[in-house]
């Protein structure tokens, strides 16, 4: 049965969690303490409920807490190493569990634990990391706050720092927290309320302080030259340099990206003080492991070509590799007794990409880590306008930083992650995809892992797609008529400021009409060959040029059709159309090759069950052309094929997967028959 203790913890960390102001996402802990029965003694026990590593204060639930038994975690104390050999006290936080569940135990158990108090709250607000990062931060904290709050110089996060802050509790009896130098904050309370109003008033009291004593430029002047660009060209200017940017981050290792433009970010990028500060990188933990230790800013007006920024941005990373390879060599350890070999260097491509008078890209293994690493940097200009209009910015040093992104227990937890699935980290785009065959092979690259961008020629139904694969970090759903050249250069820019670049194309939009030659009109042939054929041209086109800017490679697949290479009654235009599609592949395989794009194409046939075309009158006609009755067509279909089965806008998705997957990598100018056996559409 959940306890009060428990009810009160959730509901309070959800309302902190909730509010940006308070802390960012996956930020800070919570905890609560109180009495259980022991189902072993029957006595009662002292327990601390506190959220476990890795969850979101946001969104917690009872199951992200880890459960531990104050007596057993209060005795390990007397059996602490030592700061030197602190990290080993995780571990032993283990044997003070309660119970079976539950999550694991963070890195900061210790401040809850060790705290004379029965509720603690650790956050990262904006406004409480502007005083920790002040180069004063101890004389401000003491003016601010008085004694309510007590500064504490930075310490790695660990057993060490628990001491120190139940140590400091101790002899300031009047405190309600600290400010945690370099860091954050922590506060306390007697009852899980009085806690929560003492976070809210340390975070209060701080951005009041700010905005009344801070300086009304804290970032410098504004440089003209580097202010935003109107949003039509700072959006076309962003989705022109997205590739490249994405060939930057991506190096060493793919990567999923996020435009940003806040007003926030563009204000920053525009001001006299921005290189410096950006070249002193974030000093919050939580930032710079999502953020890196630094970003990458072009140092280019917002007018600057797009020809000439790639040029530069070119530059600017080979320096970048050099600088962070270096701060790597200079502070890893070769191994001792009290510090251990560091791990690998993890890549030396930067996460965040700052481009002035257009906004923020940054980068992750997913979309999710992407946005959220830009989130963090926003929360890293917060940070940075607070302390520079009180004081001086001044961020914890790199060997400090390198302790924590190298550290063994980061190490460990990056280790444990699960595998990604086959198409992690891969951005689709699929055509025609709000129904049928192409909504079967959104659903099928989203359920592999991949960020899907559902296009349709109806928005609503595109949209209503992609909501069902998933929120906006798995899929959006735009508007895309593939006849339209402009038209399809939105879809693609869609696509690249959404996620940051392209991956993989499926040109799978198509309808039909089903006539034969005498009754197939002018306007029947060119709107098939519009949406199929020139649909498809104008889509590879548009998608190339990205593919071939990112560097990455990629895949062009073309749903084409078995009557590509079937001469069936009463349907001249459309097989024309799909035999135009076929040789498109062979052509496009050839000239786009030596960019590592492979172009695939896939010949289904009879496809009748969920599908839009079939839907929209070519059932009837094929059904008719045929002698069936329109509901048994698909059962038509599959008899007169050689295996005898049916085959289902599942069985094309499938196809997609094996093409694009890890499996066919050496695979190009291709066309796989998904059609159950049809002897006369067998390739020669």
């Amino acid at each position: 049965m959940t306890t009060q203790a428990v009810t009160d913890l959730i509901a309070r960390s959800n309302r902190l969690g909730a509010d940006p102001q308070n802390t960012n996402y996956a930020g800070g802990n919570t905890s609560a303490k109180g009495s259980e029965t022991d189902p072993v003694t029957g006595e009662p026990v002292e327990l601390m409920w506190v959220k476990g590593s890795g969850g979101d204060l946001g969104t917690l639930t009872e199951s992200g807490l880890a459960v531990l038994r104050l007596d057993r975690l209060r005795a390990l104390v007397d059996v602490y190493p030592g700061v030197d050999r602190e990290d080993e006290m995780v571990a032993a936080f283990d044997y003070c569990l309660h119970g079976k569940g539950g999550a694991a135990p963070s890195i900061d158990t210790a401040m809850h634990g060790l705290v004379d108090a029965a509720h603690v709250d650790h956050l990262h607000p904006d406004s409480g990391i502007a005083f920790a990062t002040a180069k004063d931060g101890a004389k401000l904290t003491k003016k601010a706050f008085g004694g309510k709050v007590v500064w504490v110089p930075w310490r790695r996060p660990g057993f060490q720092l628990g001491l120190d802050i139940a140590a400091i509790k101790a002899k300031n009896p009047e405190a309600i927290g600290c400010i945690l130098g370099g860091h954050g904050i922590t506060a306390w309370g007697a009852t899980s309320e009085e806690a929560e109003t003492n976070s809210l008033w340390i975070i209060e009291t701080a951005q009041a302080y700010l905005d009344a004593n801070g300086k009304k430029e804290p970032f410098g002047k504004e440089r003209k030259k580097f202010t935003p660009l109107p949003d039509d060209e700072r959006r076309a200017k962003a989705a022109a340099l997205a590739p490249t940017i994405r060939s930057i981050a991506s190096h060493d290792k793919p990567m999923v990206g996020h435009y940003n433009d806040d007003p926030r970010v563009l204000e920053f990028l525009a001001s006299a003080n921005a290189p410096k500060l950006a070249a002193l990188g974030t000093s919050c933990p939580d930032h710079f492991l999502r953020t890196k230790v630094k970003p990458m800013l072009l140092d280019l007006p917002s007018d600057a070509s797009v020809e000439k920024s790639i040029e530069r941005l070119a530059e600017l990373h080979e320096a970048y590799r050099a600088d962070y390879t270096a701060y790597y060599e200079k502070h890893a350890s070769t191994g001792s007794a009290t510090e251990p070999d560091s791990p690998a260097i993890r890549g030396a491509d930067p996460l965040i990409v700052l481009v002035p008078g257009v906004g923020m890209f940054s980068f992750g293994a997913n979309k999710q880590t992407a946005r959220v690493a830009g989130e963090f940097y926003l929360n890293a200009i917060n940070v940075m306008r607070g302390a520079e209009s009180i004081s001086t910015y001044t961020p914890i040093s790199d060997a400090e930083k390198f302790r924590i992104e190298y550290w063994a227990l980061e190490e460990a937890k990056l280790q444990r992650m699960p595998k990604p699935k086959t198409h992690a980290g891969r951005i689709a785009l699929v055509t025609g995809a709000a129904s049928g065959i192409g909504k079967a092979i959104a659903t099928r690259l989203a359920g592999e892992g991949a960020c899907v961008v559902v296009a349709d020629l109806d928005l609503e139904k595109a949209q209503a797609a992609a909501a069902e694969l998933g929120g906006t970090d798995v899929a959006i759903g735009i508007a895309a008529n593939v006849a339209d050249a402009a038209a399809v250069q939105r879809a693609i820019d869609d696509a690249v400021l959404a996620f940051g670049g392209l991956d993989l194309v499926v040109n799978n939009a198509g309808l039909s009409l089903s006539k034969p030659l005498l009754e197939t009109t002018e306007a029947d042939w060119d709107l098939q060959h519009d949406v199929m054929a020139k649909g498809s041209f104008l889509v590879s086109k548009a998608a190339a040029r990205a593919l071939i800017d990112q560097k990455l490679g990629g895949d062009i697949v073309y749903i084409s059709s078995k009557n590509s290479v079937f001469a069936g009654p009463n349907n001249i235009a459309y097989s024309a159309t799909k035999a135009d599609q076929a040789h498109q592949v062979r052509l496009l395989a050839v000239e786009l090759g030596e960019h590592g794009v492979r172009v695939n194409g896939i010949n289904p046939d009879g496809v009748v069950r969920g599908s839009g075309i079939f839907a929209s009158g070519w059932g009837a006609n094929r059904a008719k052309t045929y002698g069936v009755d329109e509901q048994d067509l698909g059962k038509f279909y599959a008899q007169r094929t050689i295996l005898k089965r049916e085959v289902l806008p599942e069985s094309v998705a499938n196809a997609v997967i094996a093409l694009t997957g890890p499996e066919l990598q050496l695979t190009t100018g291709l066309h796989i028959p998904v059609d159950s056996g049809v002897a006369a559409a067998f390739l020669r």
